[in-house]
């Protein structure tokens, strides 16, 4: 087994020798520059390093983690534009650097474009990963939606909340998992533990992003902390707070979302306190604690070498100590 920094390296190296036509060059150059912006390239690292742990050659997971980063960049272009968000990763989002057009059609060309990633494999090893991509695929959109519709909603029970960020989020992280498992030609068992593996990573990991966007250190989490509070969004801090309070810590907590006059550093605090007063803090972390020990028992039933479950293991745990 490499080391993490191993297979990033080859996801990066296959970036840049994409051979994208240069014309029409208001079609390509959005997709040249998100794809230049960078990131963790946390889904295609997990699909070479589930083929390498099940005895595979990672070199030939390239193509299948190559689609899923295309994939993943895809859906970062939609959701700014349906976000009307300015800025991703510190630079212009792709709509505002050209226009709505361009990051509509730019988008729908890179998702195009990673389905094309799988036509090196073999019939057998095609047909599994595109019906997985596409039920993914699906299943990220459901989750889009689901967040949407959530911003019309007065309230938001846990279990809903709970689809909707598997969805969005943790069915990737689980396809990206399957799809070097698929690669390796393991059985179909194997591909199901380890997605399980994935996706429970994958939920442990946006529970963490919510508790770290109120509570993180600032020196490191290196934005203002406190935006889903700002901008109104119900997560599970949220979510729990409301279930937990009593008459006057809801109707203040309902308040305060409600008040866009309020100074900012002033309404992130008093949210924060009936957080902690309401144990919604304790709640997430016992949640992500829990989704975290649901894959790792997932983990443990797979058939693969002590070494690498104790890889993966310790990738997972990485993840979920993180501060940023």
């Amino acid at each position: 087994m490499q080391d993490i920094g191993v297979y990033k390296q080859a996801i990066d190296r296959a970036l840049a020798e994409q051979d994208l036509p240069k014309s029409p060059e208001r079609l390509y150059a959005p997709i040249n520059y998100i794809l230049s912006l960078g990131g963790k390239r946390l889904r295609p690292v997990l699909t070479l390093m589930a083929c390498d742990c099940f005895g595979g050659d990672y070199q030939k997971a390239v193509p299948a983690a190559m689609a899923v980063e295309l994939f993943h960049n895809f859906s970062l272009i939609h959701d700014d534009i349906m976000d009307q968000a300015p800025l991703r990763r510190g630079h212009q989002t792709v709509h505002y650097k050209w226009d709505l057009n361009t990051g509509i059609l730019s988008g729908d060309a890179l998702l195009i474009l990673a389905y094309r990633y799988f036509e090196s494999y073999p019939p057998e090893v095609f047909s599994a990963l595109s019906q997985l991509f596409s039920q993914t695929a699906i299943e990220v959109c459901e989750g889009q939606q689901y967040d949407m519709d959530f911003e019309q909603l007065e309230e938001v029970g846990k279990d809903q909340y709970l689809k909707m960020i598997n969805y969005k989020t943790a069915v990737l992280v689980g396809a990206a998992m399957k799809m070097g498992a698929i690669v390796a030609g393991v059985d179909q068992v194997q591909q199901d533990l380890i997605y399980e593996f994935g996706r429970s990573l994958g939920l442990a990991f946006q529970l963490q992003d919510d508790y770290l966007d109120a509570f993180g250190d600032p020196e490191v989490f290196g934005k203002q902390l406190g935006g889903d509070i700002l901008s109104g969004k119900k997560t599970y801090l949220y979510i729990t707070a409301l279930e937990n309070a009593d008459t006057n810590q809801r109707a203040t907590l309902l308040s305060l979302y409600e008040d866009g006059a309020m100074q900012a550093d002033q309404k992130v605090n008093q949210v924060k306190a009936l957080f902690e007063a309401t144990g919604a803090t304790q709640a997430i972390q016992k949640a992500i604690k829990q989704q975290t020990h649901h894959g790792f028992s997932q983990l443990q039933q797979a058939d693969l070498s002590e070494q690498a479950k104790a890889h993966l293991a310790d990738f997972g745990r990485a993840l979920m100590s993180r501060n940023v």
